[in-house]
């Protein structure tokens, strides 16, 4: 017969353990998709721009580790496909600019892709390659988030690179296509990706593409983009998150935010008027070309995990 107290101390012990073995199975990559998908989480996740670019080649795996290291949330990068069919990154429609090849990426199988090399941010020639979606994938598998950018012609074949790197959960898809479009182009795998809506809120029909997806599936986020900062959904945005979405908002280019932009905040030490008014307007990811600097911002005032 076990004495009460030594029944105690057993159970005790038990639930310790269990505890403890509960915690060690959440991992970063668990942290980070529990929160990508709730919209109350008013931490700021952070996304790299094509990778930490100024200190490795976009779209590049050693811009891609840099990035990890940094402790970024999601890595945003760009696909494209080979003539034999293979989906890599790649952001212009031709490597001129990125490499020291010409043509298009569909002008080359991928063996032949391979031969060129990438260029950094000063346009000289690197040791870097074009990286595959596979090598990515494996590279990132359970570290950080994806956003697959650029990969709207593709989704089908993304969708099998994830299924069989087992890091599905970790990409994002988007589009600024409307959700008929989507819908209609790819019926049998958008219940099972995780799917961000781009809007352009110069468009006076914004609001309405917002509300058709909420209508008919629940994106894990829209992606706002705008010239001008005088669209109603930025002065009231909180249905976005009543419906269950997360609202992006992009700090790179004065474009796409209406001047409230990464140089604004580190050039002109101006956060006032540019990351903090993102904040103030909803955003939960911002991407950034500045994701060191920005990171700092976010943990200084305790708002980035």
């Amino acid at each position: 017969m076990i004495s009460s107290g030594r029944g105690f101390t057993i159970a005790l012990f038990a639930t310790l353990a269990t505890q403890t073995v509960s915690a060690q199975k959440t991992t970063r990559i668990d942290s980070l998709v529990n929160q990508l998908h709730n919209p109350s989480d008013k931490h700021v996740m952070v996304t790299a721009h094509r990778g930490d670019w100024r200190n490795a080649p976009e779209n590049s795996l050693q811009g891609f580790k840099n990035a990890i290291a940094l402790g970024v949330d999601v890595i945003e990068l760009d696909l494209n496909k080979t003539k034999d069919g293979v989906i890599v990154i790649m952001h212009d429609q031709t490597i001129d600019r990125t490499t020291n090849g010409k043509g298009k990426p569909s002008d080359f199988t991928l063996n032949e892709l391979k031969q060129f090399h990438l260029r950094n941010g000063l346009g000289r020639v690197t040791n870097h390659t074009i990286p595959t979606l596979e090598e990515v994938m494996l590279l990132v598998k359970g570290k950080v988030l994806i956003n697959l950018d650029k990969s709207y012609p593709y989704y089908n074949e993304a969708y099998q690179v994830l299924k069989n790197t087992g890091t599905l959960r970790q990409a994002i898809f988007k589009t600024d296509a409307v959700y008929d479009a989507v819908k209609s182009k790819y019926p049998e795998i958008l219940d099972s990706i995780t799917f961000m809506a781009v809007v352009d809120l110069d468009k006076p029909d914004a609001k309405q593409i917002i509300k058709d997806y909420q209508q008919n599936m629940k994106p894990v986020a829209f992606e706002l983009n705008f010239k001008t900062d005088t669209s109603a959904v930025l002065s009231d945005n909180h249905f976005i998150n009543q419906h269950g979405s997360k609202i992006w908002i992009n700090s790179l280019w004065a474009s796409l935010n209406a001047g409230h932009d990464d140089d604004t905040a580190v050039d002109d030490g101006n956060t006032k008027d540019s990351w903090d008014w993102l904040i103030a307007h909803g955003a939960t990811i911002i991407q950034t070309d500045r994701p060191k600097e920005l990171l700092n911002y976010l943990r200084k005032r305790s708002l980035h995990r």
